[in-house]
């Protein structure tokens, strides 16, 4: 949790009265129904500066209709920024991946919060691993362009060398050996959420195409 969000640092019963008191104060100022305050942790506890806004969460903790905190009518997808949805699908093209499909990973990964920073070190919009960032030219993480560029081309590897999404996806989730020595999508819970919500959000976003 950030000091700079909440002033002074808290010990856990401190953070705890602090959450609570965010909530009431979202759900007074939007007349919004009542926030589970397990919903509520788990959006704090994951990109700050992009979870009050709609974006929810970390790699492999979205469920395919992903809840925004300010009630039903706020959905995930009108949180995107204009400017890295472009980028998104610029860095996919030139790529060879469907931009649908790139667009739903960052969800999954990131919820687009260019800055994000998970607790096993992974980096940026695609949660690139620093030494695999190095590997694909990614200089700097957090510029979005190089960013997606760099997830982009990961994904793409991936691709050929597995020739099925899902088994490409579970391999940017889990890791190329993981998937080859489980002969397919590992048999782990975080991942098999990870390749199913992707899928379930590309296959809702060939429904109701981009305009």
């Amino acid at each position: 949790m950030s000091d700079r969000m909440l002033g002074e640092p808290l010990g856990p019963g401190g953070v705890a009265a602090r959450m609570a008191e965010i909530r009431a104060e979202i759900q007074a100022k939007l007349g919004a129904p009542a926030i589970p305050a397990a919903t509520f942790s788990s959006v704090l506890s994951g990109r700050l500066d992009g979870a009050l806004s709609g974006q929810i969460g970390p790699g492999g903790s979205l469920s395919p209709n992903p809840v925004s905190p300010f009630g039903p009518n706020v959905g995930v997808e009108d949180t995107v920024p204009p400017g890295l949805r472009a980028l998104t699908r610029q860095a996919a093209n030139s790529n060879g991946v469907d931009p649908d499909l790139l667009e739903a990973l960052v969800h999954e990964e990131s919820g687009y919060s260019v800055n994000s920073r998970s607790s096993a070190g992974a980096l940026g919009l695609t949660q690139l691993m620093p030494e695999t960032a190095a590997g694909l030219g990614v200089t700097n993480p957090f510029d979005p362009a190089q960013n997606l560029n760099g997830g982009a081309k990961y994904l793409r590897q991936q691709l050929d060398r597995f020739g099925d999404v899902g088994h490409a996806l579970a391999a940017y989730n889990a890791g190329p050996n993981a998937v080859v020595r489980h002969g397919g999508v590992p048999n782990y819970p975080e991942t098999q959420r990870y390749v199913r919500n992707i899928l379930n959000r590309v296959r809702q976003a060939k429904e109701i195409p981009h305009g």
